[in-house]
């Protein structure tokens, strides 16, 4: 709820401002909306409207696959908090209400941590001798009193269905899925060549679940180019430098990109270290020296692209 309530990252009044305030304010920054996240806000829209009257088993569902820091957790948790807030606003009565539930698969998971971690997040009294069948009871219980319409689960990929207790696992969340009147969303790197869709267990899923692909941002043709730079240009508006001259990152948009492989992840972090340090250094501005004295995180090192030709 904290998560949900929490207003976008402001610095206080007009100003000026302390330097651990501006410090802290690019610590966070901004989150931007990309196509990508916008499709899968649309594909799911349809989704949950498909499933309303739903008398089936298991609902149809969506996955959401891709690299490693390409913004796949945090299109969850953005979708997650618009959804809860628009469900707020249509239920205004009385009564306690939880649309939106989000979970992490845990490492070498089994069916009993995964509903365990459910009833962790819902703050349920599990018991160390309870089994997994009685968690399950009550963990679905609470979900239909409280009226859930969207499970949101991350780090699908962490399963491993080649093994028993991750076929079992697999299992498990099948069966929530057939008992909680819920659209399920996964989110995981590579979902598509991950054993999770592997044997007759990923042929049942791949055929109830759709997949989004949220690979990293490509710049070579005109409206590519225009989708980062715009996103480029909602980062450089939400600097909030003294000597910073708008409009230099969107003129470097094509070094950021060669510096960042398109990944939004990697340059949300490069630009607001670059922020953080031109405060810290007393320049108060980002240009593309100080850009090229920031290392980037590994991934994108590896999977930079060459500098163009000029």
């Amino acid at each position: 709820m904290q998560f949900i309530d929490a207003e976008p990252p402001r610095l206080p009044g007009p100003g000026p401002w302390t330097l651990q305030e501006r410090l802290d304010y690019h610590s966070q920054f901004v989150i931007l909306s990309t196509p990508v996240m916008d499709k899968i806000s649309l594909t799911l829209r349809r989704l949950m409207i498909l499933n309303r009257h739903h008398n089936g088993t298991a609902r149809r569902g969506l996955m959401i696959s891709g690299p490693p820091t390409t913004g796949k957790t945090t299109a969850l948790q953005q979708l997650g908090r618009s959804f809860h807030l628009a469900d707020r606003a249509r239920h205004t009565g009385p009564g306690e209400r939880l649309p939106v539930i989000f979970l992490s698969v845990p490492p070498a998971a089994t069916p009993k941590m995964l509903v365990s971690e459910l009833a962790r997040f819902l703050d349920l009294p599990i018991g160390k001798t309870m089994n997994q069948a009685r968690i399950t009871d009550i963990v679905c219980g609470a979900l239909r009193d409280l009226a859930t319409q969207l499970v949101l689960v991350d780090d699908v990929h962490l399963l491993n269905t080649r093994t028993r207790v991750g076929a079992e696992t697999s299992d498990q969340m099948k069966h929530l899925s057939e008992r909680i009147p819920a659209t399920f969303v996964y989110a995981g790197v590579a979902i598509e060549a991950s054993p999770l869709l592997t044997g007759n267990r990923g042929a049942q899923l791949a055929g109830r679940f759709k997949m989004v692909r949220n690979p990293p941002l490509a710049y070579g043709s005109t409206t590519q180019r225009t989708a980062w730079e715009g996103l480029v240009g909602g980062m450089e508006s939400a600097l909030r430098l003294t000597h910073h001259r708008p409009g230099t990152l969107t003129r470097h948009a094509a070094y950021l990109h060669q510096r960042t492989a398109g990944r939004i992840g990697s340059l949300s972090a490069l630009v607001r270290e670059a922020a953080i340090a031109a405060i810290l250094d007393g320049t108060e501005k980002i240009t593309k020296r100080l850009l090229a004295d920031i290392e980037v995180d590994q991934l994108a090192e590896q999977t930079a692209r060459p500098p163009a030709r000029t």
